[in-house]
């Protein structure tokens, strides 16, 4: 059925694969890539069966031959050929056939060929050439690459040969893909039901209806790509119409609707068992993939591409010199190296390039110019404005032309224009009416008025007003030039014209003389339009605007979801497109365990790998961390003992990765001036970071004792400064105590020692000497004391009293100072929110009376945390008790924690609560007097 001349190579290819598989070495396998696609694994896992199912595929092909009487001398020579040289190799074919299992399988998918395989296909071809078969270089090489063509077949858009980019192997993409093995392939598959939809995954049998594609040659189910048209997965984009298919992704607008052969002629085609299954067994006839070749396909219906055009034909090459015979429908351009010789653009000289494709470089050549009104000229290629030439000129250049008229007395006042001028427009043949085009000027001869003989006769005039329409006025009123009948320009208008500007939204008023052209009756305001671009973002910002669609002209210049590449498209509404750069090489993660194979979207991050980093780490503790993309390697958290930064401690469990840690100790370490310590917390550096040492200076004052407290001022005498210190006042009873500076009290006792002088000065006066050294010495200055107030007066007279009437003066019948121990705040505080109080006051007290009678000195109580009102209550309130108080955390978290002391804490003799209910308390009315009524006798 294929024999003769025009068989395709593909069967011998297919012989030459099976001596090849014969004789490789078992043990020579491939190793298969990783992460292949499934037809890939389908293929490696069915390939040795499928290479010795082709000699049988070639075996029923040429006996379907037979029977039809087709049998040409050379497929005859093929097969004595092929029963001397292989007949073992064939009885083995045929004992193997029936102990293997019948596979699922997609179309071929060959794997990458080893070294051995290749060095034996060349091997075979050169034998093939040498033994004089009719088979030309060309084919051999054709032969040479049918074991290694590009697969048929990849799901989803994903290239098969992912290991293609990997050093050291062979670049599969730029390997020539085989027409004649594809085809064979899907002959073989079909016929043998081995082949699978790749819509459904299901084995194509030889009597369903199918549908191929005519751009990748991919065979389905009828039902199946009937289903994938109408699915919204199929959809090509919104700009284009149609349908794409599964596998090549090639947009169709033609459904699928019926079931024909491959070459299209026949309409549900029979199955027969000595045909290609869904084929019509009629030549195929279609217009073979060649650009120039007009002959038409001559083998049997067949899927897949029809082979290259069998015919020769005489072939010229580009300039049609040199002609030569080759195969037809090749895309080789021929070249000779003869000069092209054609004739330029500009039609006078010839092309000096050697043969060459495309149309002819212009000429190159100089050459000078003149303008139509022959007064500028220009240098210009030769060629240029060649239809423009009129006999003396080439171009206008824009000026008047200033040629001299038919009349001989008047100019041209045309711009410089082509051919010959117009007549003078003054010439009495041309002229008719009076200047105002009023009157005819043959009702003027009438009148008396000469006839005008030549151009340069004046016009007669009408007498009339002129009211020709002026440049000047608006849309509503139209000026008229006021002038009698004349001949010279109208104007200027006396009155004034309403302008508008383009927009419409401003007017104004010009004298009607600064208007010389109706385009001066529009201005341009200064007006900016605010409305939006078609965009949505920016606003349109021209002055005076009248566009209808404020189209946006700048760049969108947005990052793309990638986050290298920006936006490069008009400013647009929406997100924007996904960057549609990608990467063909291999992606991996660093330690390359892990990789994403091509194509790879850009901004793809490396893959997430499950196992441990292998990189160089700066400690030598052991790695917890996984595989990772970044730089830096996350910080290392083994535990160690370190020093602190100021070495008062060795701190343990600390993670390898701290450097610099605080033992939270003073660092205490001598200063500079040698008569302080350093006050900062363990820290790293020098203790005084700038300047010297600012510490308060410790020696005593001579005067006073109290620290110097000026800056440290080592080497120099203390400073004679105010003395700032804080001393202990109290009066002679001891209720009043005060805090005072020192001078304060200094001027205090100063007071009392003038005092004390003058009581004793009228002793002075009678003779008497007076010690005045206890007044100068420092432990009087120490016992100076403040003067008694009238509440301490009330205090004695109170405690003199109670002596006298003998009461104990730790006892308090009348309550009198149970009021003092709470604070006129903390009772404001308590009349706003009693209900607080009561609880907190039970609480505390019953702390108090647990660590009183417990065996343990301290009990603590941990309140819930509360706001800042709050927590000050609870503050007070242990001041009462003499409890201790504690705020913890953060806002809003801050809460308060209590301890009471055994021995120490104690209740008071009322609480707040009872106090402020005994405020609020309503006093019982006063008694109603009774009038005691005498009754009347």
């Amino acid at each position: 059925m294929y024999d003769g001349p025009d068989r395709p190579s593909w069967r011998r290819e297919d012989a030459s694969k099976n001596f090849e598989q014969s004789n490789e070495d078992p043990d020579a396998r491939v190793k298969k890539p990783r992460k292949f696609s499934q037809e890939q694994r389908r293929g490696q896992r069915n390939e040795r069966g499928t290479r010795l199912k082709e000699n049988n595929t070639v075996v029923e092909g040429q006996r379907s031959n037979d029977t039809k009487g087709e049998i040409p001398p050379s497929d005859i020579r093929e097969r004595s050929q092929r029963s001397k040289t292989g007949p073992d190799s064939q009885h083995d074919d045929h004992q193997r056939k029936p102990t293997e299992a019948k596979r699922r399988q997609g179309p071929i998918k060959p794997p990458k060929p080893s070294s051995e395989e290749e060095t034996g296909s060349e091997r075979w071809a050169g034998v093939q050439d040498d033994s004089g078969r009719g088979r030309s270089s060309q084919e051999s090489k054709a032969g040479q690459g049918s074991g290694r063509h590009a697969p048929l077949q990849a799901r989803g858009g994903r290239r098969t040969h992912q290991q293609n980019h990997r050093p050291g192997q062979r670049n599969w993409d730029k390997m020539p893909e085989s027409k004649e093995t594809q085809t064979g392939c899907l002959i073989e598959q079909l016929s043998e039901e081995k082949y699978e939809c790749m819509v459904c995954c299901d084995v194509i049998r030889c009597m369903a209806p199918v549908w191929s594609c005519l751009s990748c040659f991919h065979v389905f189910h009828l039902n199946c790509i009937k289903k994938w048209a109408r699915s919204p997965a199929s959809q090509a984009d919104e700009s284009a119409e149609g349908w794409r298919c599964p596998a090549c992704q090639n947009v169709t607008l033609k459904q699928p609707i019926s079931y024909t052969c491959f070459c299209g002629k026949v309409t549900n085609p029979e199955w027969q068992r000595s045909e290609i299954p869904h084929s019509c067994g009629d030549m195929c006839g279609k217009k073979r993939s060649g650009a120039d070749c007009n002959h038409p396909c001559n083998i049997l219906c067949h899927p897949g591409p029809c082979p290259q055009c069998p015919a020769f034909i005489t072939k010229s090459c580009i300039c049609g010199k040199t002609s030569q015979p080759m195969r037809c429908g090749q895309g080789t351009v021929l070249q000779c190296d003869k000069v092209c010789g054609a004739l330029l653009n500009c039609a006078k000289h010839t092309c000096t390039q050697v043969c060459h494709s495309g149309a002819c470089q212009p000429c190159q050549l100089q050459v000078q110019q003149v303008c139509y009104c022959d007064v500028t000229t220009r240098k210009v290629l030769c060629g240029t404005d060649k239809e423009g030439f009129d006999g003396s000129g080439h171009f206008s250049c824009q000026k008047l032309c200033g040629k001299m008229l038919n009349c001989e007395a008047h100019r041209c006042q045309q711009e410089c224009h082509r051919g010959p001028c117009q007549p003078c427009p003054r010439s009495p043949s041309l002229v008719k009416t009076c200047p105002c085009s009023q009157t005819p000027l043959t009702k003027l001869l009438e009148l008396g008025y000469s006839e005008r003989r030549s151009c340069s006769d004046a016009i007669p005039s009408c007498g009339k007003t002129c009211n020709q329409p002026l440049a000047c006025g608006s849309s509503d009123t139209i000026h008229l030039c006021k002038k009698l009948c004349h001949e010279d320009s109208c104007g200027p208008c006396s009155l004034s014209s309403t302008i508008r500007c383009r927009c419409g939204s401003k007017t104004k008023e010009v004298p009607c003389a600064t208007i010389q052209k109706e385009e001066e009756l529009v201005f341009t305001c200064e007006k900016r339009c605010n409305k939006k671009r078609s965009c949505g973002r920016h606003k349109c910002g021209e002055l005076c605007c009248v566009n209808v669609e404020h189209k946006c002209h700048l760049i969108c210049g947005y990052k793309l979801n990638c986050g290298l590449h920006r936006c490069q498209e008009p400013c647009h509404r929406g997100n924007c497109e996904p960057c549609w750069q990608s990467s063909f090489d291999e992606l991996a993660c660093h330690c390359g365990l892990t990789v994403l194979y091509p194509p790879i979207p850009c901004g793809t991050k490396p893959p997430e790998c499950k196992n441990m980093c292998t990189r160089r780490h700066e400690c030598d503790h052991p790695v917890f961390h996984n595989c990772h993309s970044e730089e830096k390697c996350p910080p290392c958290t083994y535990l160690t003992k370190k020093w602190c930064m100021g070495k008062h401690e060795q701190r343990s469990n600390i993670p390898c990765h701290l450097q610099d840690i605080s033992c939270g100790l003073t660092c205490n370490k001598p200063l500079p001036c040698e008569m302080h310590r350093c006050r900062r917390i363990c820290h790293r550096g020098e203790c005084l970071t700038g300047g010297s040492c600012q510490q308060p200076c410790a020696l005593p004052r001579p005067d006073c004792g109290h620290p110097c407290s000026a800056p440290c001022h080592k080497g120099s005498s203390c400073p004679r400064t105010t003395c700032t210190a804080k001393v202990a006042l109290q009066c002679d009873c001891g209720r009043r105590k005060e805090m005072v500076a020192c001078t304060e009290a200094a001027s205090s006792y100063q007071r009392y020692a003038a005092i004390a002088m003058a009581s004793k000065l009228s002793d002075m006066q009678l003779g008497d000497s007076m010690d005045i050294g206890p007044f100068l010495t420092k432990k009087e200055l120490k016992q100076t004391r403040i003067e008694c107030d009238q509440e301490c007066a009330t205090l004695e007279r109170n405690r003199r009293l109670a002596e006298a009437l003998q009461i104990d003066s730790s006892s308090d019948p009348f309550n009198a100072r149970c009021t003092s121990v709470y604070s006129d705040s903390l009772k404001e505080d308590a009349r706003k929110d009693l209900k607080f109080v009561t609880e907190v006051e039970e609480e505390i007290k019953n702390l108090v009376e647990l660590a009183n009678k417990g065996k343990q000195p301290k009990r603590s109580h941990c309140f819930p945390p509360m706001n800042r009102e709050h927590r000050k209550i609870i503050h007070e309130l242990a001041e009462v008790y003499t409890v201790e108080s504690v705020s913890y955390d953060s806002e809003p978290k801050r809460n308060v924690v209590i301890t009471a002391q055994k021995g120490k804490s104690a209740c008071p003799n009322s609480t707040l609560t009872a106090l402020i209910e005994r405020e609020t308390a309503v006093r019982a009315p006063p008694p109603i007097a009774h009038i005691k009524q005498h009754s009347s006798k």
